[in-house]
């Protein structure tokens, strides 16, 4: 019980880390924070893994989503027309997902039969929110990418858990290099913490308000 403890309060201090930056550096995307999801849900998702896969949910995620349920992308006027800025998408990996949409892959299919060959983790991130089909599992073991594209395909762990991807993110932003987490570099438009490759942008319009930061 208490390493269960020790991993809440791990990511609990990790995430008020971080949003406490995107409140004072990027306020669009901490208005974009849910509040808290409700117990029952949490409850709900956890019994739905238990009950068809034989594990539950990870106690630093159960921890996380007490503190917030997912996001919710906030409207951005000079976004309108091309809109390329999710303000909920200021992880590496993504939005946060909510409860009931990171068991949907992992219980994926009517007979909610098991077609991840046992591997015992969820989803909590997702860059393709319309599926999604691919984002960043938590597990006992860690945290790594998933993805149901050509699968499913389950990565080995690349952080130690959802609390050390977090201090990663943090640090990234905070202290560098700009690439701790990946090519994708953390900068600011439009009140929002926005990732860009510079050796390969993707963003047109909202590319020349945002800048780097480090």
């Amino acid at each position: 019980m208490s390493e269960r403890n020790d991993e809440a309060e791990r990511v609990t201090a990790a995430w008020r880390q971080l949003t406490g930056w995107l409140r004072v550096h990027a306020p669009v995307s901490y208005a974009s924070l849910l509040p808290p999801a409700a117990e029952e849900d949490v409850r709900a998702a956890g019994d739905l893994l238990t009950r068809y896969l034989g594990y539950g949910l990870p106690a630093e995620l159960t921890a996380l989503w007490r503190l917030c349920g997912g996001v919710e992308h906030q409207y951005i006027e000079e976004n309108e027309d091309e809109g390329e800025v999710g303000s909920g998408r200021f992880l590496p990996d993504g939005v946060l997902l909510t409860p009931a949409e990171a068991v949907r892959p992992r219980l994926s299919g009517s007979d909610r039969r098991d077609h991840w060959d046992g591997a015992q983790v969820v989803p909590w991130l997702t860059g393709d929110e319309a599926g999604p089909e691919y984002g960043q599992y938590v597990s006992a073991a860690g945290a790594g990418h998933w993805s149901t594209m050509t699968g499913p395909e389950v990565s080995e762990p690349r952080h130690p858990s959802a609390a050390a991807c977090l201090e990663a993110v943090h640090r990234t932003l905070t202290v560098g290099p700009a690439d701790l987490t990946g090519s994708d570099v953390p900068g600011i438009t439009w009140g929002c913490l926005v990732r860009e490759d510079p050796e390969h942008p993707g963003l047109d319009d909202a590319l020349g308000h945002w800048a780097p930061l480090h």
